[in-house]
């Protein structure tokens, strides 16, 4: 109901005044003139462009009327010849604006969520071809009313609201705008209706026109009602609309359709016409003839909430009185000629539900940008664009949800700080922006932008500012800010400021902390903006030498006091900036190295080489996460130091974002690819992968419910419906797919090409099975019989074949030419085989005749011309696709191009018992459509809609219109379980049927064919890990394969048995069969397809499991008896799908390694090795519980990389225990001190996770077991040393329990969660514990002779502890179990009566480390605290039960050490012990004095250089940790340490024996800055800082005086200096623009080689020169001796992936050099500078990356990636391997003596001795 102010009619013009154009707008040729018809003053509009002539009310965009009336009456008429525009702004209830268009400039009509155009036409007698155009000639005053609450909610579904503004454009003549609720008939006056008393409402005096008197209204004037059908249409005037008479008008105007033309006579007699204002697509394709009843359905277009549009039939009125004398009679007609009884004209005018369909998923991702996905503000679902559709994903369910309403592909999209209001824009025009309401999904802004091309957004952390960069109409950049606070409380987005800009921006970010501040990049250009009175201004950043960069992406620091501003480039630069100074404090450049004998490249560093293009980055307030264009995501910390994480994507990485709050990182891809990395478990999960093309034609599987699709991106992909994963990936590169389909019953797809080839792929061998090249063309149409035994094929040159495909191999059998319609497009329509399989259908040999064939024998049977043409139209119309009805295959359904569909009789040729043309069904051409299992629903394709037709309906079908695809959908299917339906063609969507389905056979599942049988007592084990994971809806973990094996009898009771006492039993009564049960599976992984054989069980893997209680405790055996390679990655890409690592430190995680252990390598037999392994300088720090200490017999062992070190703690003597080639997780040492077991994860290189049983008096490996898949957590011996126990991490879930006499698996189990922890009962052999989320569960094994059996107790944690989760555990006094918690308590267990009854507050983080020794407990966190514990009272308190007091409990001692706590071990008298730490330090511990002693430290990151004192007494190290460590060679200890904080020390020297007196000895080290420092040994401080370098210094060296440095960098600049002046003297810039790898000078005669000067240096960079130099620096004289060039080969593609160039003067002969590096094959060259020549070479198994020669014999060390040192004879050419190393050899250097070798992989310093051989 209107406002008091506005009944019962409103004067728009007169109350706003528009004459004053105060409160209203005029632009363009507008004026005032007088029209002798209306005898009246009214408004001229006119112009040759309408848009820009127009008047507008209100004045401005941001206001609004406010005009409630639901009739809107304009009084107007168009001007002759000439075209015009009406625009209206109407607000919904729910504060959605909606824009409706009337125009005779449009053709058609349009609709989506938030713009309805209708076509006005006015049609002339002269022409019926074109009804559209200019108004004609003697146009006359026109009524127009429009419903505007029937138009919002038939065509929208939609509740109106108000009238929010008007646009009358040229060109026309208005004489006024009236709102209000009545509905008026113009046509009578006041007057007339008293007199007749006319049930009536007349129009007020002030509306009406001027009737001359005596005559009619309907003489001079025209009356628009629409819609004419609205509800609001009082009952005497619909009773007045329906006169028996219909003429044709001269010239009639009408909203809708353009071909649709009715009549009928006025009321009160006087010749009259009833123009009909249809749906959208409601129009005829033939003129109505003498005579011919026709009949339109009712169409209308669902929509909602959803953004879903709606058209439903209307009808409008006018007049005329030329009309009467064609004598031609017609009935109202709706859309589909029907010869059929009145009495079905009011039957089936929809179908319910309405709406019938609702979008449930789409697949796909982005369309315009791949550079669009945000996280929501809790990180618990994904926001991205997928073309014109918004998506919004939950990570953990994967449920989809949509934002509905943009016509184009959106661009840009931005979402606050607070997850409240999204904005996204599209990319062509209309250049609107949407604002969003997050939660509801309801549009609450719609406005254009003056941005042409909207290229980014970014909001302001509030949400109350928008800022917006693109092109204008003239290509120059613009930054537009829109003020967006009054948005959610029913405003409108202002613009605040707006400015042109000659800078290229490429990304603009708001900053979090002042939104009045802004950052952009762009090529050349990093600037800073500000919005201050109205304008927004900005400041460019120097950016010095970088001034030409192409910067990507930039990112503020998300510290509030962090003034840092990150800026990525394309050439692999990140600068960061003080935006509050504008300076660049530090500029860091991504490089990367690539070994040409590993398919996988090594870590990325910021060291030397050719830069990576850095496409995105995002900065968190501890990591900075970057993805780069060789597709990598790597996570740093925000110093730089070194590589965090490391994922490899399948594509270029187009956007990188970190979580709220930083554990994650999303990913997407320009090859379509959306995930995250998950930080703390390291596991990448995909989220989506989508076509990169339009999407051709689709194809659905009925019994594993797949969809298959081909694109123009040349690939075929598998999808799994029910997850929209994709399943399969197959790549043409050479030839597009245009076709496919599946076998009805075999695990087959076939394929057809654009040039001819048919194919065939195996499902579940995921390989090509067979080609055929029959055609010539391109493949247009595929189709497999419904009985699975024949394919047909159809091609663009005509031909038709044939192939027999009931067995394996599909053959061809019958190939026919200038059958088929030759060049026609592919269509998933183009062939139809009936549901019999008896028939087959298509369009040819021409495009107007439809042939139909046996199926079998190819015989013709009927040819059927449709090439009836359009009466109303010059066209003839032809064949686009065809389909048969499944409810009755004699039935075809033709798609035409005139836009009809019509069935006909596959039989006979004839038109059924009811000809069903759906006349005007599209604009365009149906290019695919089907029929539903019960032919209740026609699915058909419109353009980029889809539309739903009630095919049960013969006589009045009706139909439901869908938007969201942005470009035209390809093919439509329903999917076989008829509950869904597909659409396909900028992308994959999927949507619900709501409607009641089919029913499904009975006995039989919905969507397949047959459900299988329920899980009984007897089925193996593999089929009750699929009963148990179906149970709980998680997928198998493994292919079903069948058991040849008697299955275990496994008792099974879900609660305690009865006369229990809460235990449940489960005993394992048969053994399987020792007969081979493998069998060939397919890996459905996210990755491409791969085989997996599935080994045969072992004997010892018996089948045991359980269900009880909550748990669910499953004890099955391991997939495989041997350890599954499908669980071995031997790739650099983060797994996906993985189980997620828990929130817990306990959990051991193997430090990321690019390198791969080399394969057949032969190592030399004992006794006769060159190489001694002397030490390990260092510990891990990684691992869990992996240091060993028995007082008692002084046996002292830990852990570094892959090796077991024992060492003589006395003596400081070391043995190295070498077998495994994995990092070593953890250690267990036998009660009797004889056995050790190691455990190691799995790598590329192994098979599993390797257990070694080592025989400790001769450290010797005894046993090799191996049962996990992904890493070992924990090892425990039981009491009697006869049982060991391993427990699997986080992602294996399995405890394994092993026979030591034996060695045998004794039982395996796999747990439903994550377990942190296992130990044995120290005074029970037959007890052992495990703690884990949230319980604590207690074992009881009951061995009987080879049988064993378990009492399992599952104890929650009571909830007065307030701990989530159980870490830690030991036993102490019996029966005591103490737990540490992840929220630092300490729970006390009774395990006699398994309870909790004390716990206290030890520490603020999670409790890792637990030991107890009678009356002493020691507990270490992660919180770097160690703590002592008196623990004397328990046993007490115990007796007290839940009463107790913790109060007994108290703390005797407390150490902070330097990391976490991860490993100890103490005395029986718990007085003293050793700790390990995450930073790679064993502690001593002594509680008598409180003391700590560092026993074994080293670096924690990767180690770049190992240089030796000229006496050889010490050596020096550096690492990716800004540390310079001195160690001393005699005992490898620790002596000094120079810390340089932030930044990576990357090269070091020492200065030669020649620089003075050992006093005076220095170091020079560079770092990552670009300094260089001097360090001088004595004084253990640091002398000198220079600042040489602009970028990171690589390669340092003294001269053979000692008196000048010579340092490089990265960008290959070398400079000269002097140390005692800090002066820089000289720069050689010859290796410019390649960063320099090896610096190296020595002396040499005055003379030598022809030069001058006593110093003969060489400089290598990594484009695979050398230069040679001498030089006498006290004269400034530098001369170049030799250039050496190497050419790489052409096959490597990028630079940044070869081996670095390496080269050394041999100490033997020092005219001679030794140079490595990328070549044709991996060798090493010498080169003589006296013969100009390469004089010799060694061939190497792979290439080098790291080199060392020996100066007291011929001798070489090489390194190589593959984790392999090599120890060369240069005279002889012999060589010797040595493993060792648990990553690549990174480093080599002889000490000077040449007895002692030094070797880095990573952190891990291995000290070799050289042998006399």
């Amino acid at each position: 109901m209107a406002r008091v102010w506005q009944h019962p009619f409103l004067n728009v013009f007169r109350h706003f005044k528009v004459d004053e154009w105060k409160r209203s707008t005029k632009e363009g040729d507008v004026a005032t003139v007088m029209d002798k018809t209306l005898k009246c003053t009214v408004y001229r509009i006119r112009g040759s462009v309408c848009a820009s002539n127009y008047i507008q009310l209100p004045k401005t965009s941001t206001q609004s009327l406010g005009l409630t009336g639901r009739f809107l009456y304009l009084l107007f008429r168009p001007l002759s010849t000439k075209h015009f525009v009406i625009h209206l702004d109407l607000s919904t209830e729910d504060k959605q604006v909606i824009r409706v268009s009337l125009s005779n400039l449009f053709k058609e009509f349009k609709s989506t969520a938030t713009w309805l155009q209708f076509p006005f036409i006015c049609e002339a007698e002269t022409s019926r071809k074109d009804l559209t155009g200019v108004a004609p000639l003697g146009a006359r005053w026109t009524c127009l009313q429009l419903d505007l609450h029937d138009i919002l909610l038939v065509y929208l579904n939609r509740c109106y609201s108000h009238l929010k503004s008007v646009r009358l454009c040229a060109n026309l003549l208005v004489r006024s705008l009236y709102t209000s609720d009545l509905c008026f008939d113009p046509a009578v006056t006041v007057g007339e209706a008293r007199r007749a008393k006319l049930p009536v409402t007349p129009m007020p005096r002030e509306m009406s026109f001027p009737v001359p008197k005596g005559e009619s209204w309907h003489d001079h004037y025209i009356h628009i009602w629409f819609p004419s059908g609205s509800s609001a249409a009082s009952e005497p005037v619909q009773r007045s609309c329906s006169p028996p008479d219909a003429v044709f008008p001269k010239h009639v105007p009408q909203l809708l359709p353009p071909r649709l033309v009715a009549f009928t006579k006025s009321r009160q007699d006087s010749p009259s016409s009833v123009v009909p204002l249809l749906g959208p697509t409601a129009s005829l394709g033939l003129l109505p003839e003498d005579g011919l009843s026709c009949e339109c359905s009712e169409v209308s277009v669902v929509g909602g909430p959803n953004g879903n549009s709606q058209e439903p039939l209307a009808c409008m009125k006018a007049t005329d009185k030329h009309a009467a004398g064609n004598g031609l009679q017609m009935s109202v007609c709706k859309l589909a000629v029907v010869p059929t009884a009145p009495e079905n004209v009011t039957k089936h005018k929809s179908f319910l539900p309405d709406p019938v369909l609702r979008l449930k998923g789409v697949i796909g991702l982005g369309g315009h940008s791949t550079k669009w996905a945000l996280w929501t503000k809790d990180g618990a679902a994904v926001v991205y664009p997928c073309h014109a559709v918004i998506v919004v994903l939950r990570i953990d369910t994967r449920e989809q949800r949509f934002f509905l309403g943009h016509t184009d592909k959106v661009s840009a999209l931005a979402l606050d700080g607070s997850s409240s209001l999204l904005a996204s824009a599209q990319a062509r025009a209309p250049n609107v922006l949407r604002l969003w309401d997050f939660q509801t999904r309801g549009c609450l802004s719609l406005f254009r932008s003056p941005v042409h091309t909207v290229c980014s957004l970014s909001f302001s952390d509030s949400g109350a500012l928008l800022c917006c960069v693109g092109k204008d109409h003239h290509g120059k950049t613009m930054v537009v800010a829109w003020g967006t606070d009054q948005v959610g409380r029913g405003g409108e987005a202002i613009i605040l400021a707006k400015v042109n800009t000659d800078v290229d921006i490429q990304a603009f970010e708001i900053a979090f902390f002042n939104e009045t501040r802004m950052a952009s990049c762009g090529r050349g250009s990093v600037r800073l903006w500000r919005l201050r009175g109205g304008a927004l201004r900005s400041c460019p950043v120097d950016l010095g030498e970088h001034h030409a960069l192409e910067f990507t992406d930039l990112a503020f620091g998300k510290a509030r006091d962090d003034r840092t501003l990150y800026v990525c480039s394309r050439s692999g630069h990140i600068l960061e900036m003080d935006h509050q100074r504008m300076v660049v404090r530090h500029t860091r450049r991504l490089l990367s190295t690539h070994t040409p004998s590993s398919p996988l490249p090594q870590k990325q560093t910021f060291s030397s080489g050719p830069g990576v293009a850095i496409s995105s980055l995002s900065v968190s307030q501890a990591e900075c996460a970057v993805g780069s264009e060789d597709g990598y995501l790597r996570l740093w910390p925000l110093d730089f130091s070194s590589v965090l994480l490391e994922a490899e994507h399948e594509g270029p990485i187009s956007s990188v974002r970190l979580s709220p709050d930083g554990l994650r990182v999303l990913s997407t891809t320009s090859s379509g690819h959306l995930g995250f990395l998950d930080i703390p478990t390291r596991e990448y999960s995909v989220l989506m992968r989508s076509h990169m093309a339009p999407v051709l034609a689709l194809a659905t599987e009925y019994n594993q419910g797949q969809l298959a699709t081909v694109s123009q991106d040349h690939t075929v992909r598998v999808w799994d419906l029910a997850t929209l994963q994709q399943l399969y990936d197959f790549v043409s590169p050479e030839e597009a797919p245009c076709a496919v389909t599946f076998h009805p019953t075999q695990p087959v797809l076939f394929c057809g090409f654009s040039r001819g080839a048919l194919r065939s792929f195996s499902l579940e061998a995921a390989v090509a099975l067979v080609e055929h090249r029959c055609h010539r063309g391109t493949i247009t149409g595929l189709v497999a019989s419904p009985d699975g035994s024949l394919l047909f094929s159809a091609c663009s040159q005509g031909t038709l074949a044939q192939y027999r495909c009931a067995a394996t191999c599909c053959r061809v059998l019958r190939v026919a030419a200038n059958v088929v319609c030759r060049d026609a497009r592919p269509s998933a329509n183009a062939l139809a085989v009936s549901g019999d399989s008896r028939l087959l259908a298509f369009a040819g040999p021409f495009k107007y005749t439809v042939t139909i064939m046996d199926a079998a024998s190819l015989d013709d049977l009927l040819r059927v011309d449709i090439s009836a043409p359009d009466l109303a139209s010059d066209h003839v119309d032809s064949a686009v696709a065809v389909c048969f009805s499944p409810a009755t295959p004699s039935h075809l359904l033709v798609s035409t191009s005139s836009n009809k569909i019509v069935v006909l009789d596959a039989t006979s040729g004839r038109v059924v018992r009811v000809v069903r043309e759906l006349c005007g069904v599209h604009p365009v051409v149906c290019p695919s459509l089907a029929l539903s299992r019960d032919a209740h629903f026609l699915l058909t394709a419109a353009d980029r809609a889809i539309k739903v037709w009630d095919y049960l309906t013969l006589s009045n079908p009706s139909c439901q219109v869908y938007i969201g695809h942005s470009e035209p959908v390809q093919a439509v299917a329903f999917t076989p379980d008829q509950q869904h339906l597909l659409s396909v063609g900028d992308a994959i969507f999927l949507w619900d049927i709501l409607a009641s389905a089919e029913r499904s056979p009975p006995g039989s599942a919905r969507g397949s064919p047959g459900a299988p049988p329920p899980c009984e007592a007897g089925q193996n084990a593999t089929q009750l890990e699929d009963a148990v994971s179906g149970a709980k809806g998680l997928p198998r973990q493994q292919v079903p394969v069948p058991s040849q094996a008697t299955p275990p009898q496994l008792s099974i009771c879900a609660g305690p048995l009865e006369g229990g006492d809460g235990t449940f039993s489960v005993s394992d009564e048969e053994r399987p069969s020792e007969e081979s049960c493998g069998t060939t599976g397919l890996c459905q992984a996210s990755g491409p397809p791969m085989l997996v054989q599935k080994k045969a069980c072992r004997a010892g893997d018996r089948a045991q499991g359980a269900t009880g209680g909550p748990w669910g405790l499953s004890m099955l055996p391991h997939p495989c008896g041997q350890p599954s390679k499908q669980g071995v990655q031997g790739t650099r890409r983060a797994r996906t799908q993985a189980a997620a690592r828990p929130d817990s430190y306990v959990h051991f995680t193997a430090r990321y390694k690019a390198s791969l252990m080399a394969k057949n390598v032969s190592f030399p037999a004992a006794g006769g090795e060159w190489l001694h392994l002397k030490a390990v300088v260092g510990y891990n720090g990684n691992g869990r519980a992996n240091v060993i200490w028995r007082p008692d017999t002084g046996f002292f062992a830990y852990t570094h990389g892959c090796l077991v070190v024992v060492e003589d703690l006395h003596s400081g003597a070391q043995q190295h225990w070498l077998s495994h080639s994995e990092e070593i997780s953890t250690l267990a040492l036998s009660h009797d001190a004889q056995v050790l077991a190691s455990a190691s994860g799995c790598g590329g290189a192994a098979s599993g996770c390797q257990i070694r049983i080592w025989d400790v008096p001769g450290g010797r490996c005894q046993q090799l077991l191996s049962h996990h898949c992904t890493a070992v957590q924990a090892l425990a011996f039981s009491l009697d040393d006869r049982l060991l126990v391993t427990l699997g991490d986080y992602g294996d879930r399995t405890l394994a329990l092993w026979n030591m006499d034996t060695y045998e698996l004794i039982s395996s189990t796999r747990l439903p969660e994550p377990v942190h922890g296992v130990a044995f009962s120290p005074w029970d052999a037959s007890e052992l514990a495990c703690v884990g989320q949230g319980t604590l569960t207690l074992w009881r094994l009951q061995l009987c002779g080879d049988d064993i059996s378990f009492q399992v107790h599952r104890e929650p944690i009571p909830e007065a502890v307030e701990a989530g989760e159980l870490t830690s555990l030991c036993y102490g006094a019996a029966p005591l179990l103490y737990c540490g918690s992840n929220a630092g308590q300490v729970c006390v267990w009774d395990t006699s009566a398994s309870r909790c009854f004390l716990a206290w507050e030890a520490d603020d983080g999670e409790i890792g480390v637990l030991l107890c020794s009678g009356s002493r407990l020691v507990s270490g966190s992660n919180t770097r605290r160690l703590r002592l514990w008196a623990v004397g009272a328990v046993p007490e308190l115990r007796r007290k039960g839940s009463g107790a007091r913790s109060s007994s409990v108290f703390m005797e001692h407390e150490l902070t050490l330097d990391g976490a706590i991860v490993s100890a071990v103490f005395h029986d008298s718990m007085d003293m012990g050793v700790v390990g730490t995450t930073a790679g330090t064993l502690w001593y511990v002594s509680w008598a004095e409180g003391t700590s002693t560092r026993l074994i430290s080293g670096h924690r990151s990767k180690v770049h250089e190992v240089v030796f004192s000229p006496s050889e007494s010490h050596c020096a190290t550096c690492g990716d940790d800004g540390s310079v460590r001195v160690w001393s060679l005699a005992t490898m200890e620790l002596v000094i340490q120079f810390q340089v904080l932030n930044q990576s020390c990357l090269c070091l020297a020492w200065s030669p024996p020649s620089c003075g007196r050992p006093e005076q000895q220095r170091l020079a080290a560079g770092y990552s800055d670009g300094t260089l420092r001097v360090f001088s040994i004595s004084q253990i401080s640091m002398e000198l800082k220079m600042h040489l370098h602009l970028t990171a210094l690589t390669a340092i060296a003294f001269s053979a005086d000692g008196q000048t440095i010579l340092s490089g960098d990265k960008d290959g600049l070398v400079a000269v200096s002097r140390p005692c002046t800090g002066m820089t003297f000289r720069v050689l810039r010859e290796h410019w623009g390649t960063p320099i790898s090896t610096i190296q000078s020595t002396s040499k005669e005055y003379g030598d080689f022809g030069v001058k000067g006593t110093d003969l240096w060489l400089a290598a960079s990594r484009d695979q020169r050398v230069s040679i130099w001498a030089s006498d620096w006290l004269r400034d004289h530098c001369e170049l001796v030799d250039w050496l060039t190497f050419p790489a080969p052409s096959l490597m593609k990028a630079p940044d992936c070869s081996p670095p160039s390496l080269a050394a003067f041999c100490p033997w002969d020092r005219a001679l050099l030794a140079c490595s590096g990328l070549g044709p094959h991996p060798e090493v060259v010498f080169y003589s500078l006296c013969q100009k020549q390469v004089v010799e070479k060694i061939p190497l198994p792979f290439f080098a990356v790291s080199l060392s020669l020996s100066s007291r014999a011929c001798l070489m060390a090489v390194g190589f990636a593959e984790r392999v040192l090599r120890l060369v004879d240069c005279v002889s050419g012999a060589a010797q391997d040595f493993p060792g190393h648990d990553d690549g050899v990174q480093l080599c250097r002889f000490a000077p003596s040449a007895s002692l070798l030094f070797t880095v992989a990573h952190n891990q310093i291995l000290v070799w001795e050289v042998t006399d051989y």
